[in-house]
Order: structure tokens, then C-alpha cells, then sequence
């Protein structure tokens, strides 16, 4: 297969201090239970999502993402449940992760909602040397001896202040670090260090019928630089949304969506990346399917800003 993967690998596996960075999404403002637990239920209905994440098309190895994601208010709105699926693969290596996320809210007045929430599952690790074009002279290496396939349990935990006009929420989707042994060579590496995640969006009413949200994630992580997003969207009349955001200045994009009638929205990203990043000519998309909807009688019929 590719070189480029080899090479990521073999740093990985010989690296005891490397971590490997979650999945980036774009679309972290429409769909904020993938970074945090706390959103599970948060806009009192029902809601299904799916995701897919084509990152640097036509770079060797590139990342591709996908997920699913559902959640539902329960009991009088007071607490909410969910499930996360996502699958990320970097070359010969996959990640798959299953969790199940828990939420209690707390009103603070007729405004303003508290929310305090847990996640739980598991990550598999997998590294499939099969795929990999190895030269002749390194068939024999003892570090492509055995595919790796290798699984271990996840915690995650966040917090999200809500209010109609704005959102703010902070996030350790896996609070315990994880460190695996590679069977061929016995080395030990870090599959996973905390991710702290920080978020926040406000509503700016423009007119009766346009409004501007414009939304920042901060991500911190041990041994790498704090990364930002910064987005700007302009919503029309509740139904169609279009904006502009950037990564750290290295990355721009364009992100589109659109309700298909009542309860159905769907989500388009275009990421451009610079110089700075991977190069123009590796363009990044994004793109996702969800339904909110209400199911019981103590669900919110009205429009959810969040």
C-alpha cells in the first residue's frame, strides 16, 4: 500500500510518547454530543444523526471519519440518553469507539439550563499490516509480524450552560489515557491522551428573519499545540444556514445547511487547507443527515436555536 502509512506506524510503534489526536469535526455547533455528553437530550426532542468526514482527499493514508450519533429527552425533560458510534481510519490504522452517554438537566430559570453529563464504552484499536507494500529486505521485521486488534474502555464526561441566546460547554470525552502493548514487538505507546474540549455560540438577531451565530471550539491536549475553530453563520429564515470557518488560520472553509421540511436537516462542509497545513491541493468534505424531532408529549414543539 503506501509508504507514507508505514512510516506513521512505525513512528507510532516506536514512539512510547505519542498520543493520537481525536477526529476533527467541522460541524461541532450542529452536532455538539460528539464532543460532549452534556448535549445528550439538551434540546428536549428526539435526534438522529449521521456523518461522514473525507479529510485530504488524495493525500496517501488520508483520515476518514464516520459516525452515527442518536439521543432523546426523557423523563419530563430532566435527563437524556444517547449513543455514539464513529469509526476513524488513518491508513492501516482504525479506530472504532461505541458509547453510551448520560445527562441530567438542571433549569436554572425559564431561560437557562444547566447540563451535567457521562459517557461510557469502549475504543478498538486496529492496525492491519496486510495493506501495507513492504519491501522485499523488511518482510521479516518483527514489527509487521501480527495485526494489532486491540480494545479498551472509555469514560467521558462534560458540562453545557444553555440559554436561547447562547450555548457554552466543556468536554474530556475520555478521561482515562490509554496505553496499549504492540503483540509483535511488546513496545508500549499511548493510543490516547485527554482532550479537553471548550465551545461557546451566541445568537445575534438581525432582522425578524436572519441571524448571525457566530461559534469557537478550543482543543487542548497534552504535548500539542491548543487548536481553534473559529465559525460564522448567518441562518435564514430558521431554515437555510450558510458561513465561513477557519482551524488555527491553516484551514478555511465553507459550511452550508438546509431543513427538508420539518424535522429533517442536512449539512454540507467544503475545508480548504493552506500552505500552512497540508498543502491546496488536499481538499477536505464533510458531510451530514439528522432529525430532530419530537416523540413524547413533554418534547419541544417550538424551534431550537441549539
Amino acid at each position: 500500500m503506501r509508504y507514507f502509512t508505514a512510516l506513521l506506524l512505525l513512528v507510532a510503534l516506536g514512539t512510547p510518547a505519542l498520543a493520537q489526536q481525536d477526529p476533527l469535526y467541522a460541524q461541532y455547533i450542529n452536532n455538539p454530543i460528539l464532543l460532549n455528553p452534556a448535549y445528550a437530550g439538551l434540546n428536549d426532542n428526539f435526534n438522529a444523526n449521521v456523518a461522514y468526514r473525507n479529510q485530504w482527499g488524495g493525500f496517501d493514508g488520508n483520515p476518514v471519519t464516520f459516525n452515527f450519533n442518536s439521543h432523546i429527552s426523557l423523563v419530563d425533560n430532566k435527563v437524556g440518553a444517547g449513543l455514539l458510534v464513529s469509526q476513524d481510519k488513518l491508513g492501516i490504522i482504525k479506530n472504532t469507539e461505541i458509547q453510551a452517554a448520560f445527562s441530567y438537566k438542571l433549569p436554572l430559570d425559564e431561560s437557562r439550563t444547566f447540563s451535567f453529563g457521562m459517557q461510557a464504552g469502549f475504543v478498538n484499536f486496529r492496525a492491519n499490516y496486510n495493506d501495507l507494500n513492504i519491501p522485499d529486505a523488511d518482510r521479516d521485521d518483527i514489527a509487521f509480524s501480527a495485526n494489532e486488534n486491540i480494545s479498551k474502555p472509555n469514560l467521558g464526561a462534560g458540562i453545557i450552560l444553555k440559554s436561547d441566546r447562547y450555548l457554552l460547554g466543556a468536554s474530556v470525552p475520555r478521561l482515562l489515557s490509554t496505553t496499549i502493548t504492540a503483540s509483535s514487538t511488546g513496545q508500549k505507546f499511548e493510543l490516547y491522551k485527554q482532550h479537553f474540549y471548550f465551545f461557546g455560540s451566541y445568537v445575534i438577531f438581525l432582522n425578524e428573519n436572519i441571524r448571525l451565530k457566530p461559534s469557537a471550539l478550543v482543543r487542548a491536549v497534552g504535548g500539542s499545540p491548543v487548536s481553534m475553530d473559529l465559525n460564522f453563520n448567518f441562518n435564514f429564515n430558521e431554515k437555510f444556514t450558510a458561513g465561513i470557518f477557519t482551524r488555527n488560520f491553516a484551514a478555511y472553509g465553507l459550511q452550508l445547511q438546509a431543513k427538508l421540511g420539518n424535522n429533517i436537516k442536512l449539512g454540507y462542509i467544503f475545508e480548504l487547507p493552506t500552505g500552512n497545513s497540508v498543502g491546496t491541493r488536499f481538499l477536505t468534505h464533510e458531510i451530514m443527515l439528522g432529525t430532530t424531532t419530537p416523540v413524547f408529549d413533554f418534547h419541544d414543539r417550538s424551534v431550537s436555536t441549539f
